[in-house]
């Protein structure tokens, strides 16, 4: 057996003396490890780090073998997402949303995404929102999709600005003000209106958001919590919003992310 494809890697373990079990994201194969002989070499090193994209060729007698991986270089990233805090954090929090899929099962979509979202990870302001939108593409991969394109109760897709914690489907002003204290927020660049840029506030909502339904339908479901990067990325999305003289995000205080289960 034997394939090639571009890849994306998320994480290394170690293998023996010199080698490594290496674990990618690929173009058409979806997530996937391989052993690397001699991996943990001086030349091989600065490759086999998360964030750098590399051009892969798997071998092995059987598929179902955990197999051999030759690699080459395409884009080194790994070095420039160390230098800031969303960019360490990012790489690691997409590792673990990728966890959550099948292994060698195809996500074209989110490979692409995956491409974007490094681009752009040491910056807060760009990485925020795209981090938000993969969880939710996460979460249409994994059968929970949430339909924010009109209002659950009227069809209008004028004006949304809530969510129902319980069905993920988007609610209008109107429709939700007798319920508005049980319903999620839906940010502007979330609800009918990609072009506005995000502030802190909506980035908040946006995060608690993807946060209730990760927690309602991925993690209480498989008996896990959050990954510490995740309450880390925000963290660093915020501090960075900060710093550029934006109101600091602070989930907390906006949004119950254990979710409002007893919500309509």
């Amino acid at each position: 057996m034997e394939w090639r494809d571009r890849g994306i890697i998320i994480g290394t373990r170690r293998h023996g003396e010199t080698s490594l079990i290496l674990e990618v994201m690929t173009e058409r194969r979806g997530r996937h490890l391989g052993l690397v002989r001699g991996g943990r070499s001086r030349r091989q090193q600065p490759i086999l780090q998360p964030g750098n994209e590399v051009d892969l060729t798997w071998r092995a007698r059987l598929e179902e073998h955990l197999g051999l991986f030759q690699v080459e270089p395409l884009a080194l990233a790994a070095a420039r997402l160390m230098d800031r805090p969303t960019g360490i954090l990012g790489i690691q929090l997409l590792a673990s949303h990728l966890r959550l899929l099948p292994e060698r099962d195809p996500h074209a979509e989110l490979f692409r995404a995956m491409e974007v979202i490094i681009e752009h990870l040491c910056e807060a302001e760009i990485a925020g929102p795209l981090m938000v939108r993969f969880e939710l593409r996460l979460l249409e991969e994994l059968g929970f999709g949430l339909d924010l394109s009109a209002c659950a109760g009227t069809g209008l897709r004028n004006d949304l600005i809530y969510v129902s914690p319980k069905t993920g489907r988007a609610v209008s002003r109107l429709a939700g003000e007798p319920w508005k204290d049980k319903l999620l927020a839906l940010p502007p660049f979330l609800g009918g209106q990609p072009s506005v840029v995000p502030d802190a506030a909506a980035m908040a909502d946006a995060f608690a958001l993807t946060a209730h339904f990760l927690n309602r339908h991925v993690y209480e479901p498989r008996g896990m919590k959050q990954p510490d990067t995740r309450a880390g990325f925000v963290a660093a999305v915020r501090r960075a919003i900060a710093d550029d003289g934006g109101n600091p995000i602070d989930e907390d205080e906006r949004h119950d992310e254990s979710g409002r289960h007893d919500a309509g």
